[in-house]
């Protein structure tokens, strides 16, 4: 059904570029890669004792996002609290490196099941004007992850005023329109245009398929999630959803 957000958050962190100690220069260029293990191997290796303080800031900054990436949310809950709680600079990476930073904090917040830990990072950002499609969709999880489901279609909405073509807040606030059964209509109308944002997003396709189902056309919905299915065989939502459908009578 939902997405992270960390996808558009990393997409957003090369938009700035700054001046790197070459020991961490690689590292960075791994993770941008996406080779995420050699680049915190590259990370790791440093000799930090010569660092000023921005390029500890820099250094730990980058520890915490591969740690993140590997999935390793306690590691990087440390690295990216160092970031957070060393303030801003006056320019504007600074203020962007901790608004980033938190957003982070939030999504593995949430990941790991601490949502209100999540909602006060979120809700920081919120009351210093830093508002965005990736806020809103982030809080818009955190509410769904708690059952608020009204709370997070409105959260949802947010992203949209925000941005009509955000991709993620259509393919989420669809799922749970469709699941709830608040509005079929509109929910497959949302999913299909997610679906024509990414078509090979097995997470959107899936959710398409679940909106079909809701709406009685089985056959649909067994197209779609069998699409979804082959794109990811191994994610349990879109085995058990698939599971229920193929069973269904047409």
């Amino acid at each position: 059904m939902q997405q992270s957000g960390i996808e558009e958050s990393d997409n957003q962190s090369e938009k700035i570029e700054f001046q790197l100690n070459d020991q961490i220069r690689e590292g960075v260029r791994l993770y941008r890669m996406k080779d995420w293990q050699n680049a915190l191997k590259n990370l790791l290796a440093a000799d930090t004792a010569g660092f000023i303080f921005d390029e500890k800031i820099e250094h730990a900054y980058y520890l915490g996002l591969c740690y993140t990436k590997l999935k390793e949310y306690e590691k990087a809950l440390s690295f990216l609290e160092q970031v957070v709680t060393s303030g801003a600079s006056g320019d504007g990476s600074g203020i962007y490196r901790v608004y980033q930073c938190r957003m982070t904090l939030a999504y593995i917040y949430v990941i790991t099941k601490r949502v209100k830990m999540a909602e006060y990072e979120l809700r920081r950002l919120q009351t210093a004007g830093l508002e965005s499609p990736l806020l809103y969709n982030t809080l818009a999880y955190a509410a769904w992850m708690q059952k608020q489901n009204k709370n997070a279609i409105d959260l949802y909405e947010k992203t949209l005023e925000i941005d009509s073509d955000n991709a993620t807040a259509m393919n989420s606030m669809g799922f749970i329109l469709a699941d709830t059964g608040k509005d079929i209509m509109r929910a497959l109308r949302l999913c299909r245009r997610a679906v024509d944002f990414k078509p090979q997003s097995a997470v959107y396709l899936d959710s398409l398929g679940w909106a079909y189902y809701k709406s009685g056309d089985i056959l649909e919905a067994r197209t779609w999630l069998r699409r979804a299915l082959e794109i990811a065989p191994d994610e349990e939502e879109i085995k058990k959803h698939y599971s229920i459908v193929a069973g269904a009578r047409a």
